[in-house]
């Protein structure tokens, strides 16, 4: 009797750096069984890629240009629900860690443990495992389900921004004008300039210095971008 053939996995894999997303690719590809079958360098390409390459797993870097990690999760996993995501990250804090689970990833991977850690990760989610760096698995699993479980939100205000918004700030937290966060949302000037005032008012900051700070605390967005 023919021996029945092994699924292969498809990977997409997200990463603003050529040479880490190099790297990676090497790294995966040794492994029976799993393929990179696309690659990205910002989350919107990443959320575009995920809808036509259909991949098993999305390897989602964090701290993304345009829209970040967390973001792209969101919107992956809204159409797809059964795409794996893994989290890719030079970040241990716990914040970006727990956005990252809140937005359905199934793994969070830091980078300097990557060739360590990634393809066990992959492995794991595969099997329908949770999967972290042993740095930053200790205490992390108990705060997420604590702040899931409770009853008041961790952070009301971030959870009321709609998707636009929080795409919005992350463009004015990496130094757009609002003519090239029009530009590059297809929008009108004076509709970036409404969402703005709307955040302002939500989060009750006053300037686009405030914003910037809020968006890097809350893991909108990274110094590193």
């Amino acid at each position: 009797m023919a021996t029945r053939r092994r699924m292969e996995t498809r990977l997409l894999l997200a990463d603003d750096h050529t040479i880490m997303r190099q790297g990676l690719k090497a790294l995966i590809e040794k492994e029976a069984h799993l393929c990179v079958v696309a690659e990205a360098g910002n989350g919107a390409q990443t959320v575009a890629l995920a809808r036509r390459a259909a991949p098993h797993v999305v390897i989602m870097d964090v701290a993304m240009p345009d829209l970040n990690g967390i973001e792209a999760t969101r919107r992956i996993l809204r159409e797809n629900p059964n795409t794996k995501v893994v989290a890719l990250s030079g970040h241990a804090n716990k914040r970006f860690v727990r956005e990252m689970l809140k937005a359905g990833a199934s793994a969070y991977v830091l980078k300097k443990r990557a060739y360590e850690d990634l393809v066990r990760a992959i492995r794991a989610v595969l099997e329908g495992k949770k999967y972290l760096s042993p740095a930053i698995a200790r205490g992390v699993i108990d705060d997420y389900v604590e702040l899931s479980s409770a009853s008041v939100p961790d952070d009301p205000a971030f959870v009321g921004l709609t998707d636009r918004e929080r795409e919005v700030l992350q463009q004015v937290a990496e130094g757009r004008t609002t003519k090239q966060i029009a530009a590059a949302l297809k929008v009108s000037v004076k509709t970036v300039e409404t969402h703005r005032r709307n955040m302002m008012a939500k989060l009750n900051l006053h300037s686009v210095a405030e914003l910037t700070k809020y968006a890097i605390r809350e893991g909108v967005t990274s110094v590193d971008v």
